[in-house]
């Protein structure tokens, strides 16, 4: 009688029992991973549950359960193949068979027929493309896979590179990747490892990225997988302004103001608005009296931009006609920040003051104050380089001869008159107060 031996299948746990454990080890509930795979939280109970008929169909539960491995950090094959012998088994459970013990019999060396080994090749031939068919019919009928792994869902800091970052993930080789962020759309394909990866623009605030994966040869797309990456604003603070000239309501004479203070901005600009004539003097001299009846500029004088010191200390002069003005000085930041003060000046002329610019080349210069030699230019005159002025004051009148006339600018009692001659012209000038340059033939 022959002897029989027990053959008794191997326990492993279902499909589901490795999925609820594997979800407990990381610690997350259903619903923290319906938010973190976008899969519905009844659908994933189901899965833990091996309830295959609570699912949309075969080609959903597969796309689940190869998401949710690779989330769950399990071998996405290893279940999927688990899944396929539980499914088949579901329906017909294995039994304990006793097994007889075959009888032994006298090994037969193999032989092969020219027909068997054609028969074999044919079969082997079928068989593969029955099966290449069946792969891509189910490859049509499953979405591409998707997963962004880096980087999580977090707050991007100003350190680094806050402009842009690199997202990266995985999905099924060849798959075409679309990424729609911050500006126009990404593509690219992941590679035969399934990897890929994209830097991205950032912009400051919230960055939402929306990412696809799409099968070129089918059309197919993954479900979509959403990234809130948040780039916090930068802190702008106000530079600091400490204007101590000139003081609010202050009288100037012959129009030079000057701006003097403190600040930490990369630089200061002063302008200036007309507020109306100057007051009229009491006495009042002929100087005086020019300076009431002055009307408004035409045009308002051009901003002055006042280089600021290495400890923060500004000074410098701003020229203004007669009348009363408003300043507004603004120191302003690398961050386009800014602070402002504002200060109300008179500005009166008791004379004639003339301000003389050299532009372009070198230009000789002499001047008569009230009918004497100006003594800062001494009786040969001087020879002044461009980006250089003098200033001259006086009580009648102010006489300047140039050697080239279209290089010399003039601004008399803060009114801007520019070159009054051409190029290389020698000429003489005078100014009084209430008249018009006149030209004058002094050597």
């Amino acid at each position: 009688m022959a002897r029989e031996r027990l053959v008794i299948p191997e326990v492993r746990p279902t499909l589901g029992e490795e999925l609820l454990v594997a979800r407990e080890r990381r610690g997350v509930d259903l619903y923290r991973a319906e938010r973190d795979t976008k899969i519905r939280a009844r659908y994933l109970s189901a899965l833990e549950r091996d309830d295959y008929a609570a699912l949309p169909g075969t080609v959903y539960t597969k796309g689940f359960l190869r998401n949710y491995a690779l989330y769950l950090g399990l071998d996405p094959e290893d279940v999927l193949l688990h899944y396929r012998q539980e499914y088949g088994s579901a329906r017909t459970a294995a039994p304990v068979a006793i097994v007889p013990r075959a009888l032994e019999a006298p090994s037969r060396g193999l032989t092969f027929s020219r027909g068997i080994v054609v028969t074999a090749i044919l079969s082997l031939l079928v068989v593969a493309f029955i099966a290449y068919v069946g792969f891509q019919v189910v490859r049509s009928m499953q979405p591409p896979a998707l997963v962004i792994g880096s980087p999580a869902t977090r707050v991007t800091t100003l350190e680094g590179n806050p402009d842009a970052t690199i997202l990266s993930g995985t999905s099924d080789p060849g798959m075409t990747v679309t990424i729609q962020g911050v500006g126009q759309p990404f593509q690219v394909t992941a590679d035969t490892s399934g990897h890929w990866q994209q830097q991205v623009p950032l912009a400051r605030g919230q960055n939402e990225f929306n990412v696809t994966a799409t099968d070129p040869s089918t059309g197919k797309q993954s479900l979509p997988a959403t990234l809130i990456i948040t780039v916090p604003m930068p802190i702008i603070e106000a530079p600091t302004l400490d204007v101590t000239s000139p003081n609010d309501g202050a009288a100037v004479t012959n129009g030079a103001i000057p701006v003097q203070g403190r600040t930490n901005a990369t630089s200061v600009t002063v302008s200036a608005r007309w507020v109306g004539p100057a007051p009229m003097s009491g006495s009042g001299s002929t100087g005086a009296r020019a300076t009431a009846t002055t009307p408004a500029p035409a045009s308002p004088p051009a901003s002055k931009v006042i280089a600021v010191g290495p400890g923060g200390a500004f000074s410098d002069s701003y020229q203004l006609p007669a009348g009363k003005w408003s300043l507004t000085i603004t120191a302003s930041g690398s961050q386009r920040e800014a602070t402002t003060e504002r200060r109300t000046v008179t500005v009166a002329f008791t004379g004639v003051d003339v301000i003389v610019a050299v532009a372009g080349a070198p230009t000789w210069i002499k001047a008569w104050v009230d009918g004497k030699v100006d003594p800062t230019l001494g009786s040969g005159g001087l020879l002044v380089q461009p980006g250089k002025t003098v200033e001259l004051t006086g009580q009648r009148t102010v006489e300047v001869r140039t050697g080239s006339a279209g290089s010399t600018l003039f601004t008399v009692n803060g009114n801007a008159l520019g070159a009054l001659g051409p190029d290389g012209a020698a000429e003489t000038w005078q100014f009084a107060p209430g008249a018009p340059p006149a030209r004058t033939s002094r050597p």
